[in-house]
């Protein structure tokens, strides 16, 4: 895979999955742009990728939008590729989900990941290319309980990305989507050892997954070797579910 020099924008990047985007497209020559909502997260990953750029920035703000991606792209020089990874949950069963609730998750999850596509699209349209991957999530595709607003904003996204992917298959822009299953981050350390074994029982290949596993995933199909995959899903999640 070649991915020196290639400009990045990476959202949710102080996560777990976050982190190892960013690690693995910098180890990769990739120039990037980390973007979350803790500063001091921010900071953090500042210092241990030097050469990154970082900007705090809520995509709640949805005005914002068009002129985050206007500043990230003069910063860069550009934009090749661009990876929604941010997200939110607000969990509770349905007749007690609150319609407010249901919004921000939605607000966030797909209707940020849409208008960063679509102001991302229009630099993309300039330099005739260009790939996007959406994280979405295996409940976007199993459902779960009390995640109704969650699994809903991810199996949007999904639909929402094959749809772009055919608007723009022509003018050399990919658009995939990759489903992570169940990874260890720091929210799967802080589940309970009981309700752990019993997650990881029903998972064929027997244990979590890692940050690693997505980003070795992502940077795949932000690589030149995925030129002709577009409109796809790819699952990893060791199993659990399969499309």
């Amino acid at each position: 895979m070649n991915l020196k020099n290639k400009k990045i924008i990476i959202t949710g990047a102080t996560g777990g999955i976050g982190n190892s985007l960013v690690k693995k497209f910098t180890d990769n020559g990739s120039i990037v742009l980390a973007t979350g909502t803790k500063e001091e997260k921010l900071n953090n990953l500042k210092n241990k990728f030097s050469n990154i750029y970082i900007e705090k920035f809520n995509l709640a703000e949805h005005k914002n939008i068009e002129s985050f991606i206007e500043d990230a792209s003069n910063k860069l020089g550009g934009i090749d590729v661009l990876v929604n990874n941010a997200g939110m949950n607000l969990d509770n069963i349905s007749i007690r989900l609150t319609e407010e609730n249901w919004k921000k998750v939605l607000d966030l999850n797909l209707t940020a990941t849409f208008l960063m596509c679509k102001f991302a699209i229009k630099k993309m349209l300039k330099n005739k290319s260009g790939k996007i991957i959406n994280i979405t999530s295996i409940v976007g595709h199993t459902g779960n309980l009390g995640q109704a607003n969650y699994a809903a904003s991810k199996a949007g996204i999904v639909a929402f990305s094959k749809s772009l992917a055919i608007e723009y298959a022509k003018k050399n822009i990919n658009i995939n989507c990759v489903s992570p299953g169940f990874i260890k981050t720091e929210m799967t350390d802080n589940i309970n050892d009981e309700f752990k074994k019993t997650l990881i029982s029903k998972i064929p290949s027997g244990d979590l997954g890692s940050g690693e596993d997505v980003s070795n995933c992502v940077a795949f199909l932000a690589s030149e070797m995925a030129n002709y995959i577009n409109g796809e899903t790819i699952h990893v999640n060791g199993g659990m579910y399969m499309a």
